[in-house]
């Protein structure tokens, strides 16, 4: 199967990271395309695996020098997705995994429209804010940031292929891994299907000769 890109995305706190994670563990067809940030790094969080964590300096000169697929400005700090990240999974002959805002994945689709993308919601606006609450290194001016930043981007569910509602974990899990089947069926990812097509078409036409000469 030729690889694409899988885009999750969801308002802070709606899960998109944590479904990407489950994927992960279970299906070796998929692979994480680590971001680069210039957010810090919170506690349990690794450099090269959960992010790769750059200054603002050293993010820009990569924007300069075109690094990126896309990138955006979220809450101040500034998420991308390297070439690079996404070229090496590529290779290796597995889908790429990227969770990213709104901003960044219309980036992504207008560069590589044959990339895959579902927005994750959350059952109800109280379940969001509870989740995002949790995060007890934010302020309440920051919590309410980023409550109006997932008020916005939900208004963008419809430039999205598929929406899945993370009101179950792992019903939410099982719902993405069954876009990925379905998107691995297209005509248009199979690699060998033409060829294939083709030598059954002449098999077919040979059979039609063999009846018509009797």
């Amino acid at each position: 199967m030729k690889p694409y890109l899988l885009v999750l995305s969801s308002p802070s706190g709606g899960g998109k990271t944590t479904i990407a994670r489950r994927l992960l563990q279970v299906r070796e067809d998929l692979g994480y395309s680590v971001s680069a940030t210039t957010r810090s790094l919170r506690a349990g969080e690794r450099d090269g695996a959960d992010y790769h964590f750059v200054s603002h300096a050293e993010f820009e000169r990569r924007v300069a020098e075109g690094e990126f697929i896309e990138w955006a400005v979220y809450g101040g700090e500034r998420y991308g997705t390297l070439h690079a990240e996404v070229n090496k999974l590529f290779a290796e002959g597995r889908i790429a995994v990227l969770d990213i805002d709104v901003q960044g994945a219309r980036q992504v689709r207008r560069a590589m429209p044959d990339s895959v993308h579902v927005f994750v919601l959350p059952p109800s606006a109280g379940v969001l804010v509870e989740r995002l609450g949790r995060r007890a290194t934010e302020s309440r001016g920051k919590l309410r940031e980023r409550v109006a930043i997932a008020a916005t981007e939900l208004a963008a569910v419809s430039e999205y292929d598929y929406v899945v509602i993370n009101d179950d974990l792992i019903t939410a899990v099982s719902h993405v891994a069954a876009i990925i089947e379905a998107e691995g069926r297209r005509v248009t990812r199979q690699r060998r299907l033409l060829g294939g097509i083709e030598r059954l078409r002449q098999e077919v036409m040979m059979e039609a000769d063999r009846i018509a000469n009797g």
